[in-house]
């Protein structure tokens, strides 16, 4: 029977576990997670009485066929270097972390190696996960992957240079886009009497129906504000005013992402990720 683990349960870790039970895709008993703080995996337990704490990162290397790294890019290299001697060819060893490229990632680990990039909609199972795969990966475990992945979530393979705009618009873009209907349910509460609540609500419910819109392919993003946005009417106007206020935002948002990734891309390289 294939084993799973997880170094590292916090949002992103949990997110895992939680999407491969949900889908039925891996159970329980199979999987055993490890974290700094053991609160935190003994509170998982609560949720998943089935999985197993591990005591040690070689108790979990020595179990796991396929081992998540689910901690923070600071934290990366000196678990990579911890788990060099502890795992074997045969196992594959999957980062969630972007700024650690597959090629980086076979110079510091002797077994297989993937990335995987989630993103939080994979909860519901729904949205993408974005995959690279390393130079030793065998078909099998290729194969092995996409299968977990797709039972929750859409693969999708991309190559390293796209990886940080990538990873924005997947694993980023659902807080992105999560802060800006805040704000928007924040003027519609402040500039009339809708109440917060009530404006949450008929929001959630609005992004829902787009999504589902979109999901069925009734609509591009272009086909639904033509849809919407009638000549010289009410949205038109609104539309205006986004047109005015956003203007360089987003490029400014993605610059500034990629800036910070670069930036830990050559800690790594400096030796100042230990």
């Amino acid at each position: 029977m294939t084993k799973w683990g997880i170094i590292g349960t916090g949002n992103m870790g949990s997110m895992l576990l939680e999407s491969w039970v949900t889908a039925r895709a891996i159970q329980e008993e199979d999987i055993m997670v490890l974290n700094r703080s053991a609160e935190k995996a003994v509170a998982l337990k609560r949720s998943y009485p089935g999985i197993q704490i591990a005591d040690a990162l070689s108790t979990i290397a020595d179990y796991a066929d396929y081992l998540f790294l689910c901690v923070r890019p600071p934290h990366l290299p000196g678990v990579c270097s911890e788990l060099y001697s502890l795992v074997r060819p045969d196992q594959v060893i999957v980062s969630i972390t972007s700024p650690f490229s597959v090629e980086e990632l076979e110079t510091r680990l002797p077994s297989q190696v993937a990335r995987a990039i989630p993103s939080i909609t994979n909860r519901a199972a729904a949205g993408t996960t974005l995959l690279t795969f390393g130079s030793t990966l065998t078909n099998k475990n290729k194969a092995a992957l996409i299968n977990l992945f797709s039972s929750y979530s859409d693969p999708v393979y991309i190559p390293e240079d796209i990886t940080r705009v990538a990873s924005d618009i997947v694993s980023c873009g659902p807080a992105f886009f999560s802060y800006l209907a805040q704000r928007f349910i924040e003027g519609a509460a402040e500039e009339t009497d809708i109440s917060r609540e009530q404006a949450t609500q008929l929001t959630a419910e609005m992004l829902i129906g787009l999504g589902t819109l979109l999901g069925k392919g009734h609509y591009t993003l272009d086909e639904l504000i033509k849809k919407v946005c009638v000549k010289g009417g009410i949205t038109g106007e609104g539309i205006a005013v986004l047109e005015k206020e956003t203007g360089g935002m987003f490029s400014h948002l993605f610059q500034a992402t990629h800036r910070k990734y670069y930036e830990e891309k050559d800690a790594i390289k400096k030796g100042a990720y230990k």
